[in-house]
């Protein structure tokens, strides 16, 4: 009998023993079996993997598919669309939305817009009843219909007690995690961008390191005495990530993402982009960069993840005092990491890996996406072509919105299809019907 697919004559990664091409084998979704070159089965698709790496799809665990309210920017079939085109077999929507995803009646409103999707798309659900920081929202009713990541994203968590007691109800809720935007209010005080000398040249009030190192300290603290797992979101210090780092090895059920525009930019660049540099946390220093770099290299950092943040480009056309935080990234993720940190030879491929897929999929509890390309799982697959090179124009990306700070930049390494359950949704990197 023939197989549906065969994703032909790609290389695997941390494949032990032999670096030689194989033949990926897919049948009823699932992968059937690998196999030299050419020893496949005869198929009804055939997908060329020549020259490029045959990779766990990518996981995405913070984006912004402003559904509801604001789908003048994105919503799930624009932000979905870039997903695959990114290699991203799943992603984690943020329930900072008009109004909130707090109620299971949302989260089974906002899924049912997702159905067929080329990219799996899951949701988190607010930590707090609409978000307000004011006593919990009904996290176990949510938990039952599949939510397993609880955040307030856009806001801080800022009150002791309510943080506490979602921490410990993760405790009882088996693969729960409570994820923070992690800036104290009180201390960033209508911010616009890095406290420092770029926003005094521009005049604006700046955003200190400190009112992320303080939260990540306190919330690590009622961790440790919760049980409860911890995540920051979208973390920007290094003072901040050497608290994570600390903690783990103590223990802490704590895990931390970087997103790939701190892992690039800083401050500086605020002067050059305008607006669409502006996002919180915001970018930082030249010495944050170097630090997270280093941690998301040797593990002290867990995962990557986008914080993908799509601003209709009216709403960003403001001055930059009143213009939205936030800008692109889940299509142009993976080659991002690669070209900064894996065609420079910082990154091992296999950590690369690990850090947009396997890591984020766990954390997340997102089943049947981050697992090894062997028979019998699922197949969620990215073929990555490292050697491609091409410039990005975000009028060309799928996203409503143009507010991506890698446009113009010509980047190294590129998606050449995705695979959604054993179904081609991008091949020849380009979306296929």
């Amino acid at each position: 009998m023939a197989a549906d697919l065969v994703i032909s004559g790609g290389r695997l990664v941390g494949r032990v023993g032999t670096d030689e091409p194989v033949d990926v084998v897919v049948t009823d979704g699932r992968i059937a079996a690998v196999v030299p070159c050419g020893e496949a089965p005869q198929a009804q698709r055939t997908l060329d993997a020549s020259d490029a790496w045959v990779m766990p799809g990518f996981v995405d665990i913070q984006v912004h598919f402003r559904t509801p309210g604001g789908t003048d920017s994105e919503d799930i079939a624009s932000g979905a669309a870039g997903a695959a085109m990114g290699g991203v077999t799943a992603c984690v929507m943020m329930p900072n939305t008009t109004p909130p995803i707090d109620t299971p009646d949302m989260v089974r409103d906002v899924l049912a817009l997702a159905a067929g999707a080329p990219c799996d798309v899951r949701t988190s659900a607010a930590i707090s009843a609409g978000r307000a920081g004011e006593r919990l929202a009904d996290l176990p009713a949510l938990y039952r219909v599949g939510v397993r990541v609880f955040t307030d994203d856009g806001d801080c968590v800022a009150d002791d007690a309510l943080m506490e007691a979602a921490l410990e109800a993760t405790t009882e809720l088996p693969g729960a995690v409570i994820s923070q935007h992690a800036e104290d209010p009180a201390i960033v005080a209508g911010g616009v961008i890095n406290a420092g000398g770029v926003a005094e040249r521009l005049g604006v009030r700046g955003r200190p390191a400190h009112a992320e190192v303080s939260v990540v300290h306190r919330d690590i603290e009622l961790a440790r005495r919760t049980g409860g797992r911890y995540h920051v979101l979208h973390i920007s210090t290094a003072a901040a990530m050497q608290l994570v780092a600390e903690a783990k090895r103590d223990g802490v059920a704590v895990t931390a993402e970087v997103t790939p525009q701190h892992l690039v930019l800083t401050e500086d660049d605020v002067e050059r982009l305008g607006t669409t540099a502006k996002m919180n946390p915001p970018l930082r220093l030249a010495s944050d960069v170097t630090a997270l770099r280093r941690a998301i290299v040797d593990g002290s950092l867990d995962a990557v993840a986008t914080d993908h943040a799509p601003h209709h480009p009216a709403l960003k056309d403001r001055p930059l005092a009143d213009a939205p935080p936030g800008m692109i990234g889940v299509e142009t993720m993976a080659s991002v990491v690669w070209s900064e940190l894996v065609a420079s030879g910082q990154m091992s491929p296999g950590r690369f890996v690990e850090v947009v897929s396997t890591a984020p999929a766990k954390i997340a509890g997102i089943a049947d996406h981050g697992q090894p390309i062997t028979a019998g799982s699922r197949a969620n697959v990215t073929v990555f072509d490292a050697a491609e090179r091409w410039t990005v124009q975000a009028e060309t990306l799928q996203s409503r919105s143009l507010n991506s700070p890698w446009a113009g930049r010509t980047l190294t390494g590129r998606v050449r299809h995705t695979v959604l359950a054993g179904r081609p949704v991008v091949v020849g990197s380009e979306l296929s019907g």
